[in-house]
């Protein structure tokens, strides 16, 4: 990874997170609990994925329709994030397979 690469994804990031701020502030507060959650356990591909953005995609059409976000989402925060990452490899896999393995062991 070059220094361009570092640069775009910065400025990248940076217009994310502009939309995020651009959101009314209890989808503000839903999606920094979502982020803390997937940055934690989420998904391995996460930061080059498409699931972020998409999430504030979807946040951005239930705005434009005039709805709260616990409409969208349920009450339960990490249910509705485990159900978007059920299918995918996460990193609280990766930590369970490494703990689970024969003691002695050395991971690859």
């Amino acid at each position: 990874m070059g220094i361009q690469d570092i640069i775009e994804g910065k400025k990248q990031w940076r217009a994310h997170m502009a939309r995020v701020h651009a959101l009314p502030a209890d989808y503000q507060i839903v999606y920094k609990e979502i982020q803390r959650y997937f940055f934690k356990v989420g998904p391995v591909d996460l930061p080059d994925g498409p699931l972020l953005p998409g999430i504030v995609d979807f946040f951005e059409e239930g705005v434009a329709a005039g709805k709260g976000v616990l409409e969208l989402i349920g009450n339960d925060v990490a249910a509705f994030c485990d159900d978007l990452v059920k299918d995918s490899r996460t990193n609280a896999d990766i930590y369970q397979e490494s703990i689970s393995g024969e003691p002695g062991t050395a991971e690859k």
